[in-house]
């Protein structure tokens, strides 16, 4: 079996959907914790030793470095032969909501919930776009979890680890009760929490943390 070191920080959304991914395929990693919070991927020396993106998380596999969570997803997901599409026009649906997510909730989510709860002020009317955008991914993603128990379908695909991310942190962080604010989201939330080998972002993701503002 392949061999995995995953480089992160605890609060990343991305890392998680990753370390998840591999937890639920039975499969352990070395966990490599990177202090973001310092600027370090910002650097030219981790750029050239780690991502040439600047971006976390990366996953090595055997010593090849993989950066970009949705291709690891799909990477993972072929490999070890689950949370796969059934037929072409599920893997369209999976790819259709997969490009949705990184572009649109994760995306956002991730942006909002950083300013919100990490930086020690923002500005309120950046805070206020931001979370207008999000109440809008949410209500699409509510909207279509009234109508299927998982993203695509009934049963649990790569898609769903992919929007579960950023979902799965503890709620002061970002600043909704999606049990309340949007039962059909937090009902999916309980599923994949129900699935064997799942684990909390902070019990997978271990290591020094971000001061929290909120």
């Amino acid at each position: 079996m392949p061999e995995y070191k995953l480089h992160y920080f605890p609060e990343s959304g991305n890392s998680y959907k990753l370390a998840l991914m591999l937890a639920l395929c039975g499969q352990e990693f070395e966990p490599i914790w990177t202090d973001f919070g310092s600027g370090v991927t910002w650097t030219d020396e981790w750029r050239r030793t780690v991502n040439p993106m600047g971006e976390i998380p990366v996953l090595v596999e055997d010593g090849v470095r993989l950066t970009q969570t949705a291709p690891i997803l799909l990477r993972l997901a072929d490999q070890f032969g689950k949370f796969q599409s059934a037929d072409d026009a599920e893997k369209f649906e999976v790819l259709r909501w997969l490009f949705w997510d990184n572009q649109k909730l994760s995306g956002f989510m991730a942006a909002y919930r950083y300013r919100r709860a990490f930086m020690e002020e923002s500005d309120g009317r950046v805070l206020a776009f931001m979370k207008s955008r999000v109440d809008d991914f949410l209500k699409i993603l509510e909207n279509n979890l009234k109508e299927r128990p998982f993203i695509v379908g009934d049963r649990p695909t790569i898609a769903d680890l992919s929007m579960t991310g950023y979902l799965s942190f503890p709620p002061n962080e970002s600043g909704y009760d999606l049990d309340a604010s949007h039962p059909a989201v937090g009902s999916w939330l309980g599923r994949i929490r129900e699935l064997p080998g799942w684990a909390a972002p902070y019990d997978i993701l271990p290591g020094k943390r971000m001061r929290c503002y909120v």
